[in-house]
């Protein structure tokens, strides 16, 4: 299961050579915001981890389209990562391009960035190729011309732009990703968003540090017991059904159906 896509700039060399010490489900190596030599760093990207044993793991984040992104994508084609992440998308259109561009076995994920983007975010999964998307919820803010100042654990617009960004992937069939804590520092109200995320039904999160990522992991997995519960209702469903009893009371957990049984199979393949 991916929790934790961890952003590692793409011109450090010092950080691209640290990469199979961390624990992150995904790198997600930048070319865009704060790189500010573009040929440099893609170079040095594709320099440093063409022979990567990494590469299952590395998502490049390119720049938009309209800049120098499809100089980045020839590029990084070559190196083939597990992904390229295309930003400033905001319509189908924008979409059908970066997948003319992105060589055919490497997926794409795409920055959902804007109000167009949020607004047509339901229509993006209609090849497999596009698998993923981000929330970048500071350009989202600017776009809407709202504050950020918003970026609060209780403000009712941040938990809209959450729910329509989460539910509207999942009608794509896209795994989404939430947005990037900015206050990497602050790890005590990073815990409290992810558990917020996690309550929500989010499985995954963007992270700007290390510590982000044990808290990640830590808080979007599952616990031994929802785990033996998960097996436990997989096994006694299952041999029940043998005998023609789809739906039975069980002493430990109550009544077992078919809903169940399908969300305890859910966990165990997301773990």
């Amino acid at each position: 299961m991916n929790k934790s896509y961890l952003m590692v700039p793409g011109d450090k060399e010092n950080l691209l050579g640290k990469l199979h010490k961390l624990k992150a489900s995904k790198f997600i190596i930048n070319l865009e915001d704060g790189v500010y030599d573009k040929d440099f760093a893609r170079n040095l990207i594709y320099e440093k981890l063409q022979d990567s044993t990494l590469k299952s793991k590395i998502v490049v984040r390119i720049n938009s389209l309209d800049t120098c992104g499809k100089e980045d994508i020839k590029v990084i084609n070559k190196l083939k990562p597990f992904a390229i992440r295309v930003p400033k998308i905001q319509h189908l259109d924008d979409v059908k391009l970066a997948l003319e561009l992105i060589d055919d076995d490497i997926d794409v994920h795409l920055s959902i960035e804007t109000s167009a983007a949020l607004n047509n975010l339901h229509t993006f999964g209609f090849d497999t190729r596009v698998t993923t998307v981000y929330l970048g919820i500071l350009d989202m803010l600017e776009s809407l011309k709202l504050p950020q100042s918003l970026v609060k654990l209780d403000n009712p617009s941040i938990d809209y732009i959450l729910s329509k960004f989460l539910i509207d992937s999942k009608i794509a069939n896209l795994n989404p990703i939430s947005f990037m804590y900015q206050d990497y520092k602050n790890t005590e109200e990073f815990k409290l968003w992810c558990l917020k995320l996690k309550n929500m039904g989010y499985e995954a999160k963007a992270c700007l540090s290390p510590k982000q990522v044990e808290i990640v992991n830590e808080v979007f997995g599952y616990s031994e017991d929802e785990l033996h519960k998960a097996q436990y209702i997989v096994k006694i469903y299952e041999e029940n059904f043998k005998n023609g009893i789809c739906g039975f009371s069980d002493s430990k957990y109550g009544f077992i159906d078919e809903p169940i049984y399908k969300d305890a199979k859910l966990i165990l393949n997301k773990n």
